[in-house]
């Protein structure tokens, strides 16, 4: 029978490996939605107000930013295999731990052991998919991973609702237990142990200063707004920003750095890199003002408008994986450039919205932005890790979860700072006037991030030439 080619035995069984990289991708996004959704409840158990039962979702995400880099090194010199179920290890345990919390205060340190195993899995995701898939079909199978990440944000909502409604809080994180034993199971059975042949070194400073810097950054962007910018939180960001430029020095002058800044020389990399950061940002304005517009403009109860939202998850899962079979065959930077362009005319769309919207109005608005978003970023993601050496796509998927992790609660910082200060400046308008006015200017802010993330994809290049080329020229190094 001749046994295939030697690509056609390199890549046997990829996807039976997207299978269970998918199984162990979608509970994060469903975790992360879900819990929003339960907070309210959360904090008439435990008698809290918002702002302290809001760190149950701020130690998480502090937490998981801050570890991404560190883990895509640790991926790259250990195994992919290795880290990917130690993730999924770690997050079931924690799932059930937290479930069983006695009170605030150990929910929300389990939410912060929870988010470690989360960013394993987050960050050994799309090396595992890059380093099992040709380059041909490399767009479609991180399009079909961004589907099931869409999949699980559209079914977090309506399942957390039910459980809450129905049996109580505690379920929320019951519910990961059977799907990650499953999903280990399947992943221990099914994933290839890729990892680099050399003998490598960790480099524990770097990781350090890593860790510190992004989640000082991080606690900077989600807190500033909360504390109204005060000179302690000035003072946090400046911390920030040393921290940062002292890891670049660091990793500039270590033998074996954290995060192989010659990455940055790729201008595919570099620059997908940074669109991803301004488009999540785009996102997450709209994601974060949006209930509020609907449940305080529109007057719709908790349950309408978390189905209302879900219109924007649903068109991604439909046109993530399209997207990326099609940028397999065309090239990314224009289905990269032309998403973009969609999100930043659907954000301009957002602003236009008004009382006397209704639910069709808000529909195709979200729906725009789901076409944008689903086109975007499939052909971003496999440009990005198109463009690294096969024995650094664990770092290359560190970064790429990293920066989706900023743009996240920097898109937050953003839409709540611009709120709160053009509320203020529209007084005039009465309470409700000046929330829209303010709302409208959160929108157009947007939009302008939005269309800078545009004009970044026109640098990227096409990642069909030199940032494949390198990826596949190291694939033996």
């Amino acid at each position: 029978m001749g046994g295939g080619t030697v690509e056609e035995q390199q890549y046997a069984g990829r996807w039976r490996v997207l299978t269970a990289v998918l199984l162990g991708s979608i509970m994060g996004p469903i975790d992360a939605s879900i819990v929003y959704i339960a907070l309210p409840a959360i904090a008439k158990v435990f008698g809290v107000d918002p702002s302290m039962i809001g760190w149950v979702s701020m130690a998480y995400l502090l937490v998981l930013g801050s570890f991404l880099l560190s883990f895509g090194r640790l991926g790259d010199m250990f195994g992919f295999k290795r880290m990917f179920l130690a993730g999924l290890l770690v997050f079931v345990v924690t799932s059930a731990l937290c479930g069983l919390s006695p009170g605030l205060g150990a929910l929300i340190f389990l939410r912060a052991l929870q988010a470690t195993g989360a960013g394993m899995t987050m960050a050994m995701s799309p090396a595992i998919i890059t380093a099992a898939f040709p380059p041909r079909e490399r767009g479609r199978a991180l399009g079909m991973n961004g589907m099931a990440v869409a999949l699980g944000l559209a079914l977090g909502p309506s399942l957390g609702g039910m459980l809450v409604d129905t049996l109580s809080w505690r379920a929320i994180f019951y519910v990961n237990v059977p799907i990650g034993i499953v999903a280990y199971l399947w992943c221990r059975r099914i994933l290839p142990d890729v990892r680099s042949e050399k003998r490598q070194s960790f480099d524990w400073p770097g990781s350090l200063l890593a860790f510190c810097g992004l989640g000082t950054l991080l606690l900077f962007a989600s807190r500033g707004g909360d504390a109204g910018w005060s000179r302690p939180i000035f003072l946090l960001g400046m911390a920030a920003v040393v921290l940062l430029v002292l890891f670049i020095l660091l990793e500039k002058r270590a033998p074996e750095p954290m995060l192989d800044l010659k990455l940055f020389r790729s201008r595919v990399f570099s620059a997908g890199n940074g669109a991803a950061l301004l488009n999540f940002m785009t996102q997450y304005v709209i994601v974060f003002l949006t209930p509020f517009f609907l449940q305080q403009v529109m007057g719709y109860s908790a349950g309408r408008a978390g189905a209302a939202m879900t219109a924007f998850p649903l068109t991604v899962l439909v046109i993530a994986p399209l997207s990326g079979a099609l940028s397999d065959k065309t090239g990314q930077r224009g289905l990269a450039f032309l998403g973009s362009l969609i999100c930043t005319i659907a954000a301009l769309a957002m602003a236009g919205l008004n009382q006397s919207a209704g639910p069709l109005d808000i529909a195709w608005r979200l729906s725009l932005f789901g076409l944008g978003t689903g086109l975007f970023q499939s052909p971003n993601n496999s440009a990005v890790m198109g463009a690294v050496p096969r024995f650094r796509l664990g770092v290359a998927g560190g970064v790429l979860a990293t920066t989706r992790n900023v743009g996240m609660v920097l898109g937050i910082a953003l839409g709540g700072a611009v709120l709160a200060a053009r509320r203020t400046a529209h007084l005039s308008a009465g309470p409700s006037g000046a929330f829209l006015s303010g709302l409208h200017d959160a929108y157009l802010a947007a939009a302008l991030v939005s269309l800078l993330g545009t004009l970044v994809c026109l640098l990227a290049g096409t990642a069909g030439s030199g940032g494949m080329q390198l990826g596949e020229r190291s694939a033996g190094t």
